[in-house]
């Protein structure tokens, strides 16, 4: 298990090895994985000598759909090798900061459209519907993706608990889970260690563990039943938590459809609870609270 960029990419080379035109793509991505990180297909080719489409079957021969899910992959990977001064350098550039922030996200909440697997997130919606509980393990800013998945799938009528700081309750909660339990682990860029350490624990214990993240790293994938590549990169020195929100988002949809009555009811007893408490500033007609 290495999350080292050379070994990654030539672990995926088929058994059969590669044509000369496509090892010498795959030399560029090696010693030059900034550029294949950031430039076209057509660049990559000329760095190489060889045609677009000798990129392009390389990128299949790797076990990607074609040089765009192999480059999002590859950026993820080399931006996770930096610091943040170096990640901020990266990002650099002209014009708003902010209006750079929103056209990285609008483009990442594109491209997690096209290539989001519907088929995984029905599974862990289904794996958490049947657990007995669910565990999210997010730290650091991560922890809001975490934190609103958790509250929404509580709100639709399932067990679930996010643990987001502090090593002593994450051991303390890692050390209760058995079969039967669900660990959806979140982390982004160059991942928490206590995180990547809570995913294997939880499966060496029985539990099914999921991954939310941006680069298929050994240390989680390993551990993970199915991994959510979710787009992440920024304009600054720290990832975009806007594209992992979607996907928490997507997964509590979901979830909801799994039993319809069960949430219907859990609903209805949270806005009985929600009125009870005198929780919400505005109310609907009628005296029945709206749902925050």
């Amino acid at each position: 298990m290495t999350d080292s960029f050379e070994e990654w990419l030539r672990d995926r080379v088929p058994e059969r090895g590669l044509r000369p035109k496509a090892a010498a793509v795959l030399d560029i991505l090696i010693t030059q994985p900034r550029r294949a990180s950031f430039g076209s297909a057509a660049e990559l080719a000329a760095l190489a000598g060889v045609n677009v489409a000798t990129v392009t079957r390389i990128a299949q021969a790797l076990g990607f759909a074609g040089w765009p899910a192999l480059q999002q992959e590859l950026r993820a990977r080399y931006l996770s090798s930096l610091s943040a001064p170096q990640v901020a350098a990266e990002h650099s550039g002209e014009g708003s900061p902010s209006a750079r922030s929103l056209r990285r996200d609008l483009d990442s909440l594109a491209l997690l459209n096209r290539r989001l697997d519907e088929g995984v997130i029905r599974t862990v919606a289904e794996a958490v519907a049947a657990a007995r509980r669910t565990v999210i393990v997010a730290d650091g800013s991560y922890a809001a993706v975490g934190m609103a998945l958790a509250h929404n799938a509580r709100i639709a009528g399932y067990p679930v608990a996010a643990v987001t700081a502090g090593d002593s309750e994450l051991s303390n909660t890692v050390a209760a889970i058995g079969p039967g339990d669900v660990l959806i682990a979140i982390s982004f860029w160059r991942l928490y260690e206590s995180t990547v350490l809570a995913a294997h624990e939880a499966r060496a214990r029985g539990a099914r563990v999921f991954a939310l993240t941006d680069a298929a790293s050994p240390a989680l994938a390993d551990a993970a039943e199915e991994v959510v590549m979710v787009p992440a990169e920024g304009v600054a020195f720290f990832p975009s938590l806007t594209a992992g929100l979607a996907v928490a988002q997507a997964l509590v949809a979901q979830l909801a459809a799994v039993d319809p009555a069960r949430t219907a009811a859990a609903i209805e007893t949270a806005e009985r609870m929600w009125t009870k408490f005198g929780l919400l500033h505005r109310r609907p007609a009628g005296g029945e609270p709206a749902g925050p």
